[in-house]
């Protein structure tokens, strides 16, 4: 496995690549919001950032961005969202990100009250990013989120489109697949059904209410069972470790509590 971590983009993003690597992680996730990692901001030190991966001898994944509406009912914003998702993994390619991540289209406005013209505006998008992704020779990863969201929460959403798209894969979250789930089957069951379309893992704990981004062993996910799962499913790649805490230390022990379990 290689342990990553995430930078925060009210942060500049040089800084957290120095402070993610001198952590000991082996590969930096940056998220691509601004105001600090929109694409834009990133390009003024392209070569900086190219020169520091070198440096610390890390390598580097690309979080699309987050608060983006590329199924919003308004054209307008709509393409405006998808072109700073296209211009984002442009830009990911840039720096020599080989894999990105994204989030589902977030369903909002009145968009839950036409719910399948919305989903329909997603999949356009999706398609369009999928295809942008494909062109640039990156391995896209498709996050699962939670109930919230409306779609692309629970196992049997994410059926069509690993059907539809052969080169796409999923970016398994354990705090997203824990939210709302009573019978704590859901995260399992992402693994079991698509053990091969695997190419990401986000980890954080949480108690099932939140999205709270605790740090291993805070919340109530069996990580051990989640970890024997994940190797049983012949997973050996990237856990970008997610726990916002203001505390580096609840960052490398959740890291190094992950790491004896996979050993």
């Amino acid at each position: 496995m290689k342990y990553g971590a995430m930078n925060f983009p009210i942060k500049p993003v040089l800084d957290e690549l120095k402070k993610i690597s001198e952590l000991g992680f082996d590969y930096f996730e940056l998220t691509m919001d601004p105001p600090c990692a929109h694409h834009a901001t990133v390009l003024e030190v392209e070569n900086e950032i190219i020169l520091a991966l070198e440096r610390y001898s890390m390598q580097v994944v690309c979080h699309l961005p987050t608060f983006v509406y590329t199924a919003d009912l308004t054209p307008g914003i709509r393409q405006a969202s998808l072109k700073e998702v296209v211009d984002s993994l442009e830009t990911a390619a840039r720096i020599g990100a080989k894999k990105a991540v994204l989030h589902p289209s977030f369903i909002s406005g009145l968009g839950p009250f036409v719910i399948q013209t919305a989903k329909g505006y997603a999949f356009e998008s999706l398609c369009a990013i999928i295809k942008k992704a494909d062109h640039l020779g990156m391995e896209l990863c498709f996050e699962n989120m939670y109930p919230q969201y409306l779609s692309f929460f629970d196992p049997s959403h994410f059926a069509q489109v690993f059907t539809e798209f052969a080169n796409l894969k999923m970016t398994l979250d354990t705090g997203h697949a824990n939210i709302d789930d009573p019978g704590k089957k859901r995260l399992y069951e992402f693994i079991q059904r698509f053990p091969d379309r695997i190419g990401h893992v986000h980890v954080s704990d949480n108690s099932g209410k939140g999205d709270d981004h605790f740090k291993v062993g805070k919340g109530n996910i069996n990580f051990k069972k989640f970890i024997k799962l994940l190797k049983q499913a012949g997973y050996d790649d990237t856990i970008t470790l997610e726990i916002f805490s203001q505390d580096t230390e609840d960052l490398v022990n959740s890291r190094d509590k992950i790491k004896s379990w996979v050993k």
